[in-house]
């Protein structure tokens, strides 16, 4: 969590190594006055000795004074009163009251089943599967292993645990790949739960197809 408030409202100019805030970097990277900033798990903002960042987050965030944001760094006014900003939580009981009355709540449900089917095929397989050095030659999840690890051992709002799972896997065919010097063939419903379960995914030595997570 950002327990530092210079993050927020920049270094004065004579510490060694200053610099402006993240806002106001955000606003030179993106060249505009009128970005999008999210501001993710803002429900894990501590206070320190470094100072409160609710506060300084307050009167960014509060329409009635972020026309005249002041960075320490700059020592000017800044308008950041056309910036969009979006910040996300898992929860709303850490927030700081003052600085969650400024904000529109907005619920967002977890992801169903074809949800996270959809994000493990097209992005979390692919990625973790590169992870490994491995090809689609190597292994490929069809649509029913992937709802099977959802289903069964993935029960989560997003898709933390669905990624380990699919790595877990991933990781020991990699491993039976080098230390075997053979490809796995197939993996059913069976062989997948005992993959994760620390055993191995049947193998044989006589075929180089692809295995088939069913």
């Amino acid at each position: 969590g950002l327990s530092d408030v210079a993050e927020i409202k920049g270094h004065r100019r004579t510490y060694v190594g200053a610099m402006p805030g993240k806002l106001i970097q955000a606003l030179k990277a993106t060249e505009s006055a009128n970005p999008v900033i999210m501001i993710d798990e803002i429900d894990k903002l501590s206070r320190g000795y470094q100072g409160d960042p609710a506060s300084a987050l307050l009167e960014a965030l509060d329409p009635e004074q972020n026309g005249a944001f002041l960075d320490h760094y700059l020592d000017t006014p800044v308008d950041l009163s056309r910036v969009l900003f979006i910040a996300t939580a898992n929860v709303t009981d850490t927030i700081p009251p003052a600085l969650f009355d400024r904000m529109d709540l907005i619920r967002l449900p977890g992801y169903i089943l074809d949800e996270k089917v959809h994000i493990a095929a097209n992005y979390l397989v692919p990625h973790a599967r590169d992870e490994c050095g491995l090809t689609e030659r190597d292994i490929v999840f069809r649509t029913p292993a992937l709802e099977m690890l959802a289903r069964e051992y993935c029960r989560e709002a997003g898709v933390r645990n669905l990624k380990q799972q699919i790595d877990k896997v991933l990781r020991k065919v990699a491993l039976m790949i080098v230390r075997d010097r053979q490809k796995p063939t197939a993996a059913s419903s069976k062989s997948l739960t005992s993959a994760l379960s620390s055993s191995s995914l049947s193998s044989s030595s006589s075929s180089t197809s692809p295995v088939a997570a069913i």
